[in-house]
């Protein structure tokens, strides 16, 4: 059984997602981490999928090898549609290039986090 998201959790997270520019991507991984809980990526996940009906961008968020992984729960057409009228390009194997699109709220929060990944 997996646990409640703490308010303040969700909060950031929805605040981070907030800021992402368009055609511009976040991963689960990064997103949990900038938020203050390095290796929650999955409950970053669920956070993400609550927000499919709202003007969030939650679009913009996406696993760690610069994949859509919203296509078991019905919304990955939907939501690579999104990010390519954006203008992020996928390849064949259905993946972005990260270290092109992926997005940092700014250069120590990247440079903090590589140390940490």
């Amino acid at each position: 059984m997996s646990q409640p998201i703490a308010a303040p959790f969700r909060q950031q997270l929805l605040d981070l997602v907030a800021r992402i520019p368009p055609g511009r991507v976040m991963t689960y991984g990064q997103l949990a981490l900038l938020a203050g809980q390095p290796g929650a990526a999955r409950q970053a996940g669920a956070v993400m999928h609550s927000l499919k009906d709202s003007d969030l961008p939650w679009q913009r968020v996406i696993n760690a090898q610069g994949r859509v992984s919203t296509y078991k729960v019905g919304l990955g057409e939907v939501q690579e549609g999104l990010l390519r009228a954006e203008g992020i390009e996928f390849d064949d194997a259905g993946r972005c290039d990260l270290s092109r699109y992926q997005w940092w709220p700014d250069e120590n929060a990247a440079n903090i986090a590589q140390r940490l990944l």
